[in-house]
């Protein structure tokens, strides 16, 4: 712990502190401007979204899909080209070994967790034996400080930990000297919670990290920073000006929700209540009313901006600004055909890219009809819609669409 703090002091002028109700978290120790990278990370371990078996497989230095050929001892492992199979040469040298072991049968069931887990404990073993550098900021000792929550987990997830462990147990073969099924559990209930999907630029995911330091870093819903990935590197700029003394924050979920979706989110998957200052506000008019527009109605009245809540009487919902009735027969009518449509244009996406449009531009229409102009399924559809007509170059159509989304995040 001091050798990490005396690291992230000297060199990221951050320092490490702990909080009765949130743990270990970092502040800072100078001013951040907006934009300014406050702290960086490569991953202790990482391993591609895709398994060997699918046809989407990337490599498993860089992550790109590009002139990929697969290790010849393993089968399991790609690469696009020497740079990247050498610079990765040191980890995977030994995790070659134990995985041209695995049975036929089982390669099916090396999925990105089980490989992660594996590549956990080879790195460790490495790191022990001096054949990867070890340093403050770069050792396993991070990853057992981690929180694991085991005692929330419920028994059926207990149980999977427990199957998963006995499979990487089985992969490894080490003596329990070196290494029990206890630990590998509860390690996977580390990940759970501390592991990031490492996304590209237009935020696709790529592959899944470990990174301990960056882990440190608590959630709010009104972060003052933000991840982002350049490549494998996990990078945290500030998104706002922040003084010398403040905890660094980002989000773990998406902030465009209502406070009850992200407190259940948050919950579900970290095991905490938000208490950030838009959490706080829970129940009061103006959550109230932020919660209508991202995921409740619009008015019936097209000229009317107001926002709808239930009706005490069932019998639909009541616009807030006017008073008009939105009854439910009719709200459910145009969500079944939205729920159909999006069915439609999934299908539709992977194949022919002009019918996928097409059918998006069906659910805006039916959205429209139902969703006031914030609405984050509204904002998702237009989203999908400007993707589309960028990847078919039509820029005419993603301009427009750039249009309709940016006034939406800046409202935020």
């Amino acid at each position: 712990m001091e050798e990490l703090q005396k690291a992230l002091n000297d060199g990221r002028s951050l320092t490490v502190s702990t909080l009765p109700d949130k743990g270990r978290c970092l502040f800072t120790s100078r001013h951040f401007s907006p934009g300014e990278v406050i702290i960086s990370q490569e991953p202790y371990v990482a391993v591609p979204n895709k398994n060997s078996n699918d046809s989407s497989s990337r490599c498993e230095w860089c992550f790109s899909t590009r002139n990929l050929k697969k290790c010849s001892a393993c089968q399991v492992v790609w690469y696009c080209g020497s740079t990247c199979q050498k610079t990765d040469w040191k980890l995977h040298r030994l995790e070659c070994k134990v995985l041209s072991k695995v049975e036929k049968g089982r390669i099916k069931s090396l999925t990105p967790s089980i490989r992660l887990m594996v590549k956990l404990y080879l790195r460790r073993k490495l790191q022990v034996e001096q054949v990867i550098a070890m340093t403050s900021t770069d050792n396993y000792g991070l990853v057992e400080a981690l929180v694991s929550h085991m005692s929330e987990i419920d028994e059926n997830q207990l149980v999977l930990y427990a199957q998963m462990a006995n499979l990487v147990s089985l992969i490894l073969q080490w003596p329990e000297a070196e290494i029990n099924i206890k630990d590998i559990a509860v390690n996977f209930s580390k990940l759970a919670c501390n592991a990031h999907t490492i996304c590209d630029a237009e935020l696709r995911p790529l592959a899944t990290g470990l990174y301990p330091v960056i882990s440190l870093i608590n959630h709010s819903c009104l972060p003052n920073s933000v991840l982002v990935f350049e490549g494998r590197l996990a990078v945290v700029r500030a998104v706002e000006h922040i003084p010398k003394g403040t905890e660094v924050l980002i989000s773990y979920i998406e902030t465009a929700a209502s406070t009850m979706t992200r407190q259940k989110a948050l919950k579900e998957q970290y095991f905490f209540t938000c208490t950030c200052p838009r959490c706080i506000k829970a129940g009061q008019y103006d959550d109230i009313k932020e919660s209508a527009i991202l995921e409740g109605y619009c008015c019936k009245d097209n000229s009317c901006s107001g926002f709808l809540l239930r009706d005490p009487e069932k019998r639909g919902f009541v616009c807030q600004e006017c008073g008009l009735l939105r009854e439910k027969e009719e709200i459910k009518d145009i969500e079944w055909e939205v729920k159909y449509l999006i069915e439609k244009a999934s299908m539709c996406s992977s194949g022919n890219k002009i019918d996928a449009s097409l059918t998006y531009k069906a659910v805006e229409k039916q959205q429209l009809e139902l969703c006031h102009p914030f609405s984050i399924n509204l904002m998702r559809t237009r989203e999908t819609l400007l993707k589309i007509y960028m990847e078919l170059q039509n820029w005419k159509e993603a301009l427009a669409y750039c249009r309709f989304v940016i006034p939406i995040y800046e409202s935020k």
